[in-house]
């Protein structure tokens, strides 16, 4: 899947920059900035050219035949956004849980639109089992993907999103107007 990735992104004139430790077997990814459908077409072969062993969270609506045979055949989980509710937190722990060697993709936007501020399950969920968050991104104006830094959760949420937000300052999403570079909101 490696060079099928590699070929997919090199046709759309995509570049990747960077690689996740080989060493890192388990842990949670995000991924930003997400403005624009597109994102996934870039994503999905990102993360078979660096070799992510993953699943990745996607609106239950797309979940409608044939894509969602699609999706499920490489690792959507179906989310309905319209019920936040524990048991589904829960149950990405248990993936996790289960597995010796799985990332969890999260886009902490949470949609395309312009955001105030990120959902903070991917934070949640990385700090409580003890799991580094990888931070990848897609920036269209140099049309590289990447792995950046490796954050390993503190515990103290606000500082720790005030070094993603330091982090994703200077990329360049597909629509930028949509993008938030002040996502923590502060107190």
């Amino acid at each position: 899947m490696k060079k099928l990735g590699l070929f997919l992104l090199s046709l759309m004139g995509w570049k990747i920059e960077n690689t996740i430790p080989s060493d890192l077997k388990k842990y949670v990814l995000i991924a930003a900035p997400h403005t624009s459908n597109i994102d996934f077409i870039i994503a999905l072969p990102s993360m078979w050219t660096l070799g992510v062993n993953g699943k990745y969270l996607i609106k239950k609506e797309l979940f409608w035949w044939p894509l969602g045979a699609f999706l499920r055949a490489t690792g959507g989980i179906p989310v309905d956004r319209s019920n936040r509710n524990i048991e589904f937190v829960e149950k990405l722990k248990g993936v996790l849980r289960e597995s010796d060697q799985l990332s969890l993709l999260f886009t902490p936007e949470g949609t395309r639109s312009h955001t105030r501020k990120w959902k903070t399950g991917f934070y949640r969920i990385a700090h409580s089992l003890d799991l580094p968050i990888v931070l990848a991104y897609a920036d269209y104006e140099k049309k590289l993907v990447g792995v950046g830094e490796i954050l390993y959760p503190s515990g103290d949420v606000n500082a720790d999103l005030l070094k993603l937000e330091e982090f994703y300052k200077d990329k360049v999403a597909r629509y930028p107007d949509k993008f938030n570079k002040k996502f923590f909101v502060r107190s």
